[in-house]
């Protein structure tokens, strides 16, 4: 065998063990931050309650149910973070779609995780992240109109994000958080009852 052609099927070798590599990689973990948004509008301090409803919250983004077609079964939630949507799947091809808020710095991750965790009106622990790119942040909040965590709290997996309410309902559709996506209280009130520990959250950027 000619060495131009041992070099050439060793190039072969090191792209098959890498494709290899990448299909093995467990579908349930995190995968690196790798989508990055800028902030899209201002976020309220904690202890600032500005609301509840949705009422004020453009069509797009009130919750509604909704023509979507999916293979996942009912119950599972789907978040697409550029639409700024989230998707609870009722059927084949119907789901019921919240307006949300995403993180400005997107994140992604391969497969899924799960609702690992839920709690009504939860206390606020700013994740030590976000402590240090906001100093000035509260330590700890109980749970109460004001808090950044709203009426209602779903843990993704073993992860610092969630899926919660907010005191800012002006945030909607924006790109604010630090990871989080956030509904409107009465949304995430609703969503908070029709989910389970357990449940899947697939997120998806594109």
């Amino acid at each position: 065998m000619t060495r131009v052609r041992r070099v050439a099927n060793f190039r072969r070798l090191r792209v098959w063990i890498a494709a290899t590599a990448i299909w093995m990689v467990p579908a349930h973990l995190p995968a690196q931050q790798i989508f990055q948004y800028q902030q899209t509008a201002p976020d309220v301090d904690p202890g600032i309650d500005h609301g509840n409803s949705a009422a004020n919250l453009p069509d797009e983004f009130q919750k509604q149910l909704v023509f979507y077609r999916s293979l996942q079964p009912p119950g599972t939630i789907i978040i697409d973070t550029q639409e700024r949507h989230l998707y609870l799947i009722q059927d084949e091809t119907h789901a019921i779609r919240y307006g949300i808020g995403v993180g400005r710095d997107g994140f992604t991750w391969q497969g899924l995780l799960q609702i690992s965790r839920k709690a009504e009106w939860p206390d606020w622990r700013p994740p030590p992240e976000m402590i240090e790119r906001q100093p000035y942040l509260p330590r700890f909040m109980a749970g109460g109109p004001g808090n950044p965590l709203g009426a209602r709290a779903m843990y993704l997996g073993n992860t610092v994000y969630r899926i919660h309410g907010t005191n800012a309902p002006e945030t909607i559709g924006q790109a604010v958080s630090s990871g989080c996506f956030r509904l409107v209280n009465d949304d995430v009130s609703d969503l908070y009852s029709r989910v389970q520990v357990g449940t899947h959250v697939i997120v998806r950027q594109d």
